[in-house]
């Protein structure tokens, strides 16, 4: 372990942005020198201007201050500005959003607030030490691998392997079939990729495949899986079904889908009749040569395409698959190509080709051989002339309509390989037990076979789908250094597809290069601290490692936990938590917190100012909190804020330390949570509402009402909402006895 450090604190004020109209800057600088004993306290009215942070830097070199106090705007601006080396600490405080901006300028509550607000700064500083990178302190500590694995060989896994080639790393392509490609195997065309945007494209997966087996930097397997994944980000050891062993820094998963079982769709006529066949099948058929009716071998003169079979159905699969509009748009072209006379129906729900793909739609409809009509179908059935008949209702053509038809296309839905039965899957995404399809996806899929004790694969999304849990950052999965990308992500085309394993291409690259420094990745990723486990102290209680959210830690038989701290993303959900505060970081921990809401100056009671603690998570919140004085939305003096990693990390012993400490009251703000997971750090927000049942017994057991505490959902465009949150719980905490611990 690394020694204290021997602290120097410089107190920087910024007096522009209002804030010095607002606050007498003289008694704040008193307050700081008297209270903090710094070795310099400063003001200056532009701090972030080159002559403003030349007065920090200059006392960094010539005074030897290595802890440095901002008092100016929210730490999420000028975070560029205000930045100092790893061996020195800064901490900032807001005296402009978070008081200049948002309370009575020139006040007396208003200037108590901005003292309380360095008081907490200088009070974090004091009890934060530099981070230090975790393999700079274990002598154990094994090189970084950068090396990327490519779990799939379709679109998605060769623009994922080709690209990480392109940016100067090697990748490892896995594929389970005998050959690259995927279905792209099986396209005679594929739909439009570039500008106009209007005509079908020669396939380039041959390219792709032939670009891949030539380039150096690509290691291929094919008729191979993985056996079995163990470690994390950068030392992830990995073993093939082959018997290979390598050392991998991170995961690509390209896995992609595969067709929903036409056997379920006897209602379409599919079983019946030979000649209702899938979209599979019927591109198998055209690249082959010759689109010919299977029952008799001849050429069809007219095929109809029937949209959404299987798809959009709350009794199989309850989502829109994408791209089968724009493939029966795609195989229509075919019929007409290979026969000018012949004619093309296509039935749909709706048709969906968003963006550039509308003039690929538009191309279509202008040929007069293609008919397309929404429609529901109402059955399909062999006639006596041996075609067959399809009755269509609710057209846009005016009531119901037959059509005859030599063939009958059926555009089956896409499922990702995660899902390890779409049987499962009812129409609200659960399975038949009530539970999400996660379950039986990262249990069952055993495409990775990770060695976490939370399951061998990717937790996924409804129906399936190992998505990203925060719609800002579509790559991301809830295992850290993981990826996923392209249809097993999401339906998409070539071209969406492209675009997606790309982007996972650079994340998995900035994953290995952050990891490699010691930093974590999103949304943490410039913080190089980790969480220190002091375990003589365990008492195996398994919540730290049944509640992390990114299946950081393992345990040993005693139920012990084993840190992986690569996978690590700093949420402090661990911290939040232990019964025995026996997790933190160096630079977030449990008393460092808990000594900042005891820095706060409680007026006696007789002074009859409240005092109320908020607890903001930094991530959906604080913005939301900061955007609210950025429009100068005024809210109630008596609340001092304090960002949070997380509320997840929140540990129940704060509450003690604010209401010992004679708080009357706590506001959490926290990220909006549910399916979506929109909380960065998945289930931090819903594991803080379920701990708040132990933080209404603290309460109690201080005999003091539960209404003093109380959690709110925040999303980043709630800043207008904000205020009134606030002071309407402000003047709850009025109404209420004030805390009877004050002055102990």
């Amino acid at each position: 372990m690394a020694d204290k450090m021997d602290k120097k604190i410089g107190v920087y004020l910024c007096s522009g942005c209002d804030i010095g109209a607002s606050i007498n800057m003289e008694a704040l600088e008193k307050m700081a020198n008297s209270e903090v004993k710094p070795v310099a306290c400063k003001t200056h009215e532009a701090l972030c201007s080159p002559e403003g942070w030349a007065l920090v830097e200059a006392d960094m070199q010539n005074e030897g201050v290595n802890c440095v106090l901002i008092g100016a705007c929210s730490l999420r601006h000028k975070t560029d500005v205000f930045a100092v080396d790893l061996d020195k600490l800064i901490e900032r405080v807001s005296l402009r959003e978070m008081v200049a901006w948002s309370h009575e300028p020139n006040d007396e509550d208003t200037q108590m607030l901005a003292e309380d607000y360095i008081r907490m700064g200088a009070s974090r500083l004091k009890d934060m030490e530099p981070p230090v990178p975790w393999f700079q302190e274990d002598e154990k500590a094994e090189p970084i691998d950068k090396t990327i694995l490519v779990i799939g060989g379709g679109i998605a896994g060769l623009t994922t392997a080709l690209e990480t080639s392109k940016a100067g790393y090697k990748a490892v392509i896995v594929e389970k079939q005998a050959q690259l490609g995927g279905f792209a195997n099986n396209f005679k065309k594929q739909t439009p990729t570039k500008s106009p945007w209007t005509d079908l494209e020669e396939p380039e997966i041959g390219a792709m495949i032939k670009a891949a087996e030539a380039d150096a930097n690509i290691e291929i397997f094919t008729g191979t899986t993985v056996g079995k994944i163990k470690g994390g980000p950068g030392l992830y050891d990995c073993t093939l079904s082959n018997g290979k062993e390598m050392r991998i820094g991170a995961i690509v998963q390209a896995s992609g889908w595969r067709p929903y079982k036409a056997e379920k769709l006897d209602h379409l006529g599919y079983g019946k009749s030979p000649d209702v066949v899938t979209n599979i099948e019927f591109e198998k058929m055209a690249k082959a040569g010759n689109i010919a009716r299977p029952s008799d071998g001849k050429a069809p003169d007219s095929v109809a395409f029937i949209q959404c079979a299987g798809s959009r159905d709350a009794e199989r699969l309850p989502y829109c698959s994408s791209v089968c509009c724009q493939v029966s748009l795609k195989q229509a072209k075919y019929v007409r190509e290979q026969n000018p006379d012949a004619k093309a129906y296509i039935i749909y729900k709706d048709m969906r080709t968003p963006a550039q793909m509308e003039n690929f739609y538009k191309a279509m409809q202008a040929d007069p051989g293609i008919m397309l009509t929404k429609g529901e179908i109402m059955s399909i059935e062999l006639d006596a002339d041996k075609t067959l008949g399809i009755e269509v209702g609710q057209t846009i053509l005016g009531g119901d309509i037959k059509l005859n038809a030599d063939m009958v296309v059926l555009a089956t839905g896409i499922v990702p390989s995660t899902l390890v039965d779409e049987d499962t899957v009812a129409g609200d995404g659960t399975t038949q037990d009530g539970k999400k399809a996660a379950a039986s996806a990262e249990q069952g899929a055993q495409i990775l076979n990770l060695g976490y004790r939370k399951g061998t694969d990717l937790p996924t999304l409804k129906y399936g789908f190992p998505d990203s849990h925060y719609i800002c950052f579509p790559y991301e999965t809830q295992r850290t250094g993981i990826f996923a990308c392209g249809t097993v992500r999401a339906p998409m085309n070539v071209a969406q597809t492209k675009v997606d394993a790309t982007g996972a291409a650079l994340k998995a690259i900035q994953c290995v290069e952050l990891t490699a420094k010691g930093n974590a990745v999103h949304p943490r990723s410039y913080d190089n601290a980790y969480p220190e486990f002091f375990l003589s102290r365990c008492t195996q209680c398994k919540r730290c490692t049944e509640e992390c959210p990114f299946g950081v830690l393992d345990e040993d038989e005693k139920g012990t936990p084993k840190p992986n701290p690569t996978r690590c993303r700093r949420c402090g959900v661990c911290m939040g938590a232990c019964p025995e505060r026996i997790v933190s970081f160096k630079n977030y921990s449990v008393p460092m917190i808990g000594n900042m809401i005891k820095s706060v100056e409680v007026p006696e009671e007789d002074d009859e100012k409240p005092r109320i603690i908020g607890l903001v998570c930094e991530n959906d919140a604080l913005p939301a909190l900061d955007m609210a004085g950025f429009h100068k939305h005024k809210y109630s003096k008596w609340i001092r804020w304090i960002p949070i990693r997380c509320l997840g990390s929140v540990n129940t012993v704060w509450v003690a330390d604010a209401m010992g400490k004679g708080v009357d009251g706590i506001l959490l703000f926290g990220c909006k949570y549910g399916d979506d997971y929109q909380c960065h750090f998945i289930k931090g927000s819903e594991l803080c509402t379920k701990r708040m049942e132990n933080i209404s017994e603290t309460l109690d057991k201080l005999a003091l009402e539960s209404d003093r505490i109380r959690m709110v959902e925040v999303a980043i465009s709630d800043y207008e909402k904000v205020p009134q949150i606030i002071n309407d719980f402000c003047e709850m905490i009025e109404e209420l006895d004030p805390n009877p611990y004050k002055g102990f």
